[in-house]
């Protein structure tokens, strides 16, 4: 697409009177004495309980070992803390501080402030135009650059309206791609969620989503019924194309897991295709071992189905 340049001188223009009113350049931020770097630190920790230094290192777009030291500065001025991973060691989660939480509230009741204060100039029919501009050019330079990092994707439970269709697409987009899968597919995914979804209030079941502006991008469930023995059962678990490799699968497939131990579930099954050489690893690093392989035909087009089973931690 070609853009007059007229266009791109004006957002450049634009961009440069955004960073001189945020106090971007400015050597403390927010209306606190702290910098810039410590400032959206604190803000994503405090969005984010427990993220990692990992994590932080891809939502601030620095490198690890930079956000190493500001991690440790954080720490030492008591606004950080770190908190060790019980089901593995060798992780950190970071979670502010009593002083941390302070500073987090201040920097947000700034900001939010500054908004409502320039919003105060706008007409009300405006100000929702501003907030989808301000929208949908963040997304086309994460687009051009870096997704938007997982930690900005809420991770939500339950059911929520468009919730079985959207997903069921993205089954079966993905599937037709790999293997040809068609309507007999689509059918039972979307048949099959929708009989789940009546059985959401028992306690061993739950369904997790990942959505951005109202769009699903990435689902799990845990059917803790169907498969009986106190063996939970691992469904519908896909991720959208924008988001591989990013760590939301990862991120969405650890939170059902620890549902399962919560639950004290012996065993967690899944069921996959032979070729998902991504999520086949991911399901071994998250401790799954292939138990079965045999051809299959219950979907329309004859593949390779695997058996997975995971047991409970001891």
């Amino acid at each position: 697409m070609h853009v007059k340049e007229s266009l791109v001188k004006d957002i450049r223009i634009s961009s440069r009177q955004l960073v001189r009113r945020w106090g971007v350049l400015a050597k403390h931020v927010a209306g606190t004495d702290y910098s810039l770097s410590a400032v959206h630190a604190v803000l994503e920790i405090g969005l984010s309980e427990g993220i990692t230094s990992k994590d932080l290192s891809e939502a601030l777009i620095l490198e690890k070992s930079t956000v190493s030291r500001l991690v440790k500065s954080l720490v030492e001025q008591d606004l950080v803390q770190k908190m060790d991973d019980d089901s593995d060691r060798r992780k950190q989660g970071l979670s502010l501080s009593t002083k941390g939480k302070a500073l987090f509230d201040l920097i947000n009741l700034h900001a939010n402030e500054q908004v409502r204060d320039a919003l105060d100039t706008v007409h009300t029919d405006e100000v929702e135009q501003i907030a989808r501009g301000l929208r949908l050019y963040a997304d086309a330079l994460a687009l051009k650059g870096e997704r938007l990092p997982t930690q900005e994707l809420q991770i939500e439970t339950g059911y929520r309206p468009g919730l079985i269709g959207q997903i069921a697409s993205l089954h079966s987009q993905f599937y037709f791609d790999l293997v040809g899968f068609g309507s007999v597919f689509e059918a039972i995914v979307a048949s099959g969620m929708s009989e789940f979804m009546g059985r959401l209030d028992k306690p061993c079941n739950e369904f997790w989503h990942l959505s951005e502006h109202g769009r699903f991008l990435a689902s799990i469930a845990l059917d803790g019924e169907d498969l009986g023995n106190n063996v939970a059962h691992l469904r519908w678990f896909i991720v959208d194309d924008c988001l591989r490799g990013k760590g939301a699968g990862r991120k969405i497939l650890e939170s059902a897991l620890s549902f399962a131990d919560a639950h004290r579930f012996d065993e967690t099954h899944l069921s996959t295709f032979k070729g998902l050489d991504a999520a086949r690893h991911l399901y071994e690093a998250t401790g799954f071992e292939l138990v079965e392989e045999k051809p299959d035909t219950t979907w329309g087009t004859e593949v390779i189905e695997q058996q997975f089973v995971r047991k409970r931690p001891r």
